[in-house]
């Protein structure tokens, strides 16, 4: 069998029950324009993994390769509770590939189209969870680049108190690398266009405040059921993301707080410097709007230094709780 020509070939079957770097492959669970991610089982810890797949390609440019193993390890050496684990990457006959720790559930994607805007309790809750992921790999040096409901895992929490556990996933551990190494070309960028930032679209340098803007793109539609921008064509959706006013949320959920458009308004601005400087601080603001403070022990939004030395006043980060543990189990 060629790998090469099979990978993105649409026939995902032919890989099924294959095995690569030691995992057997045992169904695709998605699929993008540069990768293919896949359950598979690793044959050396028995244990479930998801293993994502590079397009044959990319394996093939030097500066790629190096920004890969670069940007890998950096992934891997997050360790947050929110964050999906990087287990190994590395290239096997001419393919890249990831594996990360499998996730039984569902992703919030899905689970919008499913069930619509989420009350806000719920969609404070889960944005909460995500805001600390996103701080905690800004304070590795890692930018997401493409955070959208389909790279937000939603699965079983462990109580009433505590009914999902949210995970943040596809780091972008190549999207950095696409535009060093010619497969993106001027004027184009990496990411979504519903949720993407000004500055990406001009192609200015992006930080951690990049994140920050299509985070916020996110939650918005977790409460109004759409992203704040909606248009006809992708060149009108660009354009409005770069220069019109995003639509109070009110307009589309009257009975959230009219508190809650001026902390939307600011976490969408169009100049990073006007943003808030952290997820966390958004997600802070928001809960203040719509709960008027939010309960005792909600998240905290803690100066950025804080956050590097637990104990200043912060909270330890927790250990995902047991059924969280590495190894997932797919559902029969």
């Amino acid at each position: 069998m060629n790998r090469e020509t099979s990978l993105f070939s649409g026939r995902p079957s032919e890989l099924v029950g294959q095995q690569i770097a030691g995992y057997r492959i045992e169904q695709e669970i998605g699929r993008g324009g540069m990768a293919v991610v896949y359950r598979a089982r690793d044959l050396r810890l028995e244990r479930t993994v998801a293993l994502k797949l590079l397009a044959p390609e990319l394996a093939r440019n030097d500066t790629f390769r190096r920004r890969f193993t670069h940007e890998s390890r950096a992934a891997a050496a997050i360790d947050h509770p929110h964050i999906v684990p990087v287990f190994e990457a590395g290239e096997t006959d001419g393919v890249l590939y990831i594996a990360m720790r499998y996730v039984a559930g569902s992703d919030l994607r899905h689970l919008l189209d499913r069930e619509g805007p989420l009350p806000p309790a719920t969609a404070v809750r889960v944005a909460a969870q995500v805001a600390s992921a996103l701080d905690a790999a800004h304070d590795h040096g890692l930018v997401h680049r493409d955070v959208k409901p389909g790279n937000i895992l939603v699965s079983r929490g462990t109580d009433s108190d505590h009914p999902e556990h949210v995970y943040l996933t596809d780091f972008g551990l190549t999207k950095k690398s696409l535009s060093l190494t010619g497969f993106t070309t001027v004027g184009q960028f990496v990411g979504t266009l519903d949720y993407v930032a000004p500055e990406q679209i001009s192609g200015k340098p992006v930080d951690a405040r990049c994140d920050v803007y299509g985070f916020a793109c996110v939650v918005y539609e977790t409460l109004a059921g759409h992203p704040p921008f909606r248009r006809d064509d992708d060149m009108a959706l660009l354009w409005a993301h770069q220069y019109d006013d995003p639509p109070p949320l009110t307009e589309a959920r009257p009975g959230i707080a009219a508190q809650a458009d001026p902390v939307f308004a600011k976490a969408l601005a169009k100049r990073p410097d006007d943003r808030y400087p952290s997820c966390l601080d958004f997600v802070a603001a928001l809960r203040a709007a719509t709960t008027g403070g939010g309960p005792a022990g909600a998240v905290r939004t803690p100066a950025r230094g804080d956050r590097q030395r637990p104990g200043a006043g912060e909270e330890r980060p927790q250990p995902p709780p047991r059924w969280a543990e590495p190894v997932f189990l797919p559902r029969p």
